[in-house]
């Protein structure tokens, strides 16, 4: 039985990966920084919470982390902890830093010092593309990050093509563009729009404040990202890989098929708070995901409009 570590289980992507490993017959463990207090809302959520082992670790604590993954000796471990909010990232850029960057090297030195065969895969953004000036972003795509956010992940990014270079580990990045779920934070703007729309539709006086909604996004269904995380991993030689839909609409498109969906007009509702925009932002994200259909054998099946359609039917459920 093959043993995967993932690391940031108790977040969306944790959750559905460690779904997909539990039913490929993994032995799962997952590590949050105190796994005492972490809700892991997700596992409950999925029903799983029970089948996965539990560890407390703090990524940039080297001596946590080494002890960690000698005590489990992974196959394969899954990277897709730090601070995740692009927004918050202007607020908190030493702790973004630190948890995406420092961790990252953390795990990539455990694995080089204790020469390790594990597998290892990190979760890339693709916020470190920036603006593309409406371009599809490739693999060959310059990194020109617009948030300490996507500074951090570019630094991991490098971190890990260095090392694999430098000590033949079998490291991979994952480039991933937005992709949402029902277990979304409510932090994202996604749950918001989702969330907000609901709570109107069954009667409740509300508005939905939103800062630039001129933006446009490559939004997908996260289950099917964490499957191409899991393949990218399955390959004989390590790379990285853009995992996108290859599709992109604005934010006030997503607020109107949102709305339109529960027999809305958005425009009743939605009011723009400029103190909701960021200080740099980007204009317009798309990606180019040729690579994974090539090699993966991985092609987006949810466009936006299903991804919409699966959060408010969940959202509705609940009440």
């Amino acid at each position: 039985m093959k043993k995967a570590l993932i690391i940031g289980v108790s977040g969306q992507d944790g959750a559905y990966l460690a779904d997909i490993l539990l039913k490929k017959g993994y032995q799962v463990f997952g590590a949050s920084r105190d796994a005492d207090l972490a809700g892991f809302r997700g596992l409950k959520a999925l029903g799983i919470y029970d089948k996965v082992s539990l560890h407390s670790m703090s990524l940039i604590d080297f001596r946590s982390v080494m002890q960690t993954i000698l005590q489990i000796q992974p196959d394969e471990i899954y990277n897709m902890a730090g601070q995740s909010s692009v927004g918050l990232s202007f607020l908190q850029p030493v702790e973004t830093l630190e948890s995406i960057s420092i961790g990252t090297l953390n795990i990539l030195e455990v694995l080089r010092f204790h020469k390790l065969n594990t597998k290892f895969y990190n979760a890339c953004s693709s916020e470190c593309f920036g603006d593309t000036d409406g371009s599809a972003a490739n693999e060959e795509t310059p990194f020109k990050p617009r948030s300490p956010y996507a500074v951090a992940k570019s630094t991991a990014f490098w971190l890990v093509a260095n090392y694999r270079e430098a000590y033949n580990l079998f490291a991979c990045s994952g480039i991933l563009f937005n992709h949402e779920s029902p277990l979304r934070p409510k932090r994202f703007v996604t749950k918001k729009i989702i969330e907000t729309a609901c709570r109107i539709s069954q009667g409740e006086k509300l508005t939905l404040k939103l800062g630039n909604t001129q933006i446009k996004r490559d939004w997908g269904w996260a289950p099917e990202f964490t499957d191409a995380m899991f393949r990218i991993l399955q390959q004989p030689y390590p790379t990285d890989f853009v995992i996108a839909t290859g599709k992109n609409i604005s934010l006030e498109e997503f607020v109107e098929i949102s709305f339109k969906t529960l027999g809305l007009n958005y425009k009743d509702y939605l009011e723009h708070d400029e103190n909701l925009n960021r200080p740099t932002d980007i204009s317009v994200s798309l990606g180019d995901p040729s690579k994974a259909k090539r090699i993966l054998g991985w092609e987006a099946k949810y466009k936006v409009e299903n991804v919409i359609e699966m959060m408010i039917q969940s959202e509705l459920s609940k009440n």
